[in-house]
């Protein structure tokens, strides 16, 4: 079952103000709304800055490489991620610090500013949404467009956290067909099979690290297709259950909780111990004073145990 929290409800709320038109729209705003769509159609802001990038190497989609996909295969050393919004993104602050929120909810994952960590998230406008592949150290840009919403951000992230593509799972053919006539000549190898750790959870045909069913495509068709025509592919609206227990096993999160849980016993403990140390010293049991005054008012009775 999905956790449904503010956040979900913040979500749909952007949600509807977007695709719900003013009711009497001029012509600029239909020509911005149709302008809008076709770029909705014909792009995902998740594969756009491999297409318009030249400086960068970029693969499938939105992920940048530094020298080799194994080289920055690595999580971070700290829980505790530092962050820099630029002042390019300043206006959409609120955005990030949602995803921030939607992932570190759940998790022991958690972002602050940055004050002088070494490492840190630089959020940095972009045609696009990218982000390079786990800590690569130092100063990390984690690019966004103006098309990236709340989801993608979060889908980013969690790039940034060391997680590859869900499709891109060696069990992939078992839930999903390719249909490589569709894709959008030279981009083939964004959906190649890849080696690495899948944490022994199920494949998520839902994550919000999947594809779409649309993505490179060429002509406007399919690109994968689930086995089972019931379900869809891929979507940036929340994590889900499994996306969340990803990130809890690849961080250790039982054992932050654990550890958390122990220090929480003996606090408990030490409180209730002072409690016995109080009352084992305490002069003379309320009842013997209540026996010895027979209750009366003013001499330590009823008076004086309010």
């Amino acid at each position: 079952m999905c956790h449904k929290s503010f956040f979900t409800v913040l979500l749909f709320a952007q949600f509807i103000n977007a695709v719900v038109p003013s009711p009497i729209p001029n012509a600029t705003q239909v020509l911005q709304q149709n302008a809008s769509k076709t770029f909705m159609y014909t792009n995902n802001p998740e594969t756009l800055d491999e297409m318009l990038k030249k400086d960068q190497a970029i693969v499938e989609g939105d992920m940048i490489l530094v020298e080799s996909r194994i080289a920055v295969r690595r999580s971070w050393s700290t829980k505790e991620i530092p962050y820099v919004i630029s002042a390019e993104l300043e206006s959409r602050t609120d955005e990030i610090l949602l995803a921030t929120a939607m992932l570190s909810e759940r998790t022991c994952v958690s972002f602050h500013p940055r004050t002088t960590e070494r490492d840190y998230l630089l959020f940095k406008h972009s045609h696009g949404c990218s982000s390079f592949l786990g800590c690569i150290g130092g100063e990390q840009p984690l690019f966004l467009g103006p098309h990236c919403g709340v989801g993608n951000i979060v889908h980013e992230i969690l790039h940034a956290l060391g997680f590859h593509h869900e499709h891109t799972r060696k069990d992939r053919d078992q839930y999903v067909r390719l249909l490589p006539h569709n894709i959008k000549e030279g981009k083939a190898k964004n959906f190649n099979i890849l080696e690495g750790e899948i944490y022994n959870l199920s494949y998520d045909l839902s994550s919000i690290m999947h594809y779409g069913s649309h993505f490179f495509s060429q002509n406007g068709l399919p690109t994968l297709v689930p086995l089972d025509e019931n379900k869809s592919t891929g979507q940036r609206v929340m994590m889900t259950e499994m996306d969340i227990e990803r990130v809890r096993r690849h961080y250790n999160c039982d054992a932050v909780d654990e550890k958390t849980g122990d220090e929480s016993d003996k606090l408990k403990n030490n409180v209730n111990n002072k409690k016995e140390e109080t009352t084992t010293s305490a002069p003379t049991p309320l009842h013997h004073v209540d026996a010895a005054t027979r209750g009366q008012p003013g001499t330590g009775g009823a008076t004086n145990r309010l």
